[in-house]
């Protein structure tokens, strides 16, 4: 895989860069030591990487903003970044980029459990989403295999889903709204505590956009009421073929299991 080749000009402007962050940002939410940034040079993709020439780690989207619009005005690029558990290369940096992760914006904002929907800073994990809601008897559905550290904003990038995509859907059918900061800094909101809206689906371009589009902030969430009780069952096949037909035959007969998986051998 070739990666861009890194601008020197950017380069050779990096502390200018990191004194113009520093000024909008805590001093610990900047890393520009080589050292340091070692630790952002690549996801769960580790085939390839390269370190950054400065990771922040922002706590607002003011902050989100104001990184974007240096970064813009400067001609840095910028890679958004959630937990990195990512295997797609997502959060691949070149050596003149700014990483922004997202990892310490992390509160919950809003709990509605009349209208079913939770809102949350996009760097809190997948996992602990339904763990915020789950004592009132709600979970979030997408349940992507590394849910235990996996972000939201990484969720909404990639469209994430899991075991229970059979039943519920994968993250777009549970986006309900967002707050993203676009590359020159403008704070828009798209969609909100409430069905479909009319006109054009933004929210369906920037759910699985990869980050192309802007830095997802804060994502309003569809809860569901946890099922009154859930029984695994392990079934052994001696063919594929047949295994394959048992599942036809589960959803032709009405049933919907919240989740069906396939194990070879």
């Amino acid at each position: 895989m070739e990666m861009p080749i890194p601008s020197q000009g950017v380069i050779a402007r990096k502390a200018r860069v990191v004194e113009r962050l520093r000024q909008v940002l805590p001093d610990d939410a900047v890393i520009s030591d080589e050292r340091e940034t070692r630790a952002y040079e690549c996801d769960a993709l580790t085939a390839y990487k390269c370190a950054p020439m400065v990771a922040v780690l922002p706590y607002t989207t003011q902050q989100v903003s104001d990184v974007l619009r240096i970064c813009h005005e400067e001609g840095v690029p910028v890679v958004p970044r959630g937990s990195g558990t990512s295997l797609a290369g997502g959060a691949l940096p070149t050596a003149d980029c700014v990483i922004l992760g997202v990892a310490r914006m992390n509160d919950v904002i809003e709990t509605d459990y009349a209208n079913r929907i939770i809102k949350v800073q996009t760097g809190r994990t997948n996992l602990s989403v339904t763990g915020a809601v789950e004592e009132d008897g709600f979970f979030y559905a997408p349940d992507p295999s590394s849910q235990l550290a996996c972000a939201i904003a990484g969720n909404i990038a990639m469209n994430s889903g899991g075991a229970h995509c059979l039943k519920y859907g994968v993250t777009t059918n549970n986006l309900m709204g967002v707050t993203m900061v676009l590359m020159d800094g403008e704070v828009i909101e798209v969609g909100g505590g409430y069905l479909d809206a009319g006109g054009l689906d933004l929210l369906g371009l920037i759910c699985g956009s990869e980050g192309q589009l802007g830095v997802v902030t804060e994502a309003t969430l569809r809860i569901l009421h946890k099922p009154e009780g859930a029984r695994p069952v392990l079934i052994g096949f001696d063919d594929n073929e047949v295994a394959g037909e048992c599942v036809s035959d589960i959803i032709k007969a009405g049933v919907l299991p919240v989740a069906i998986e396939f194990m070879d051998r």
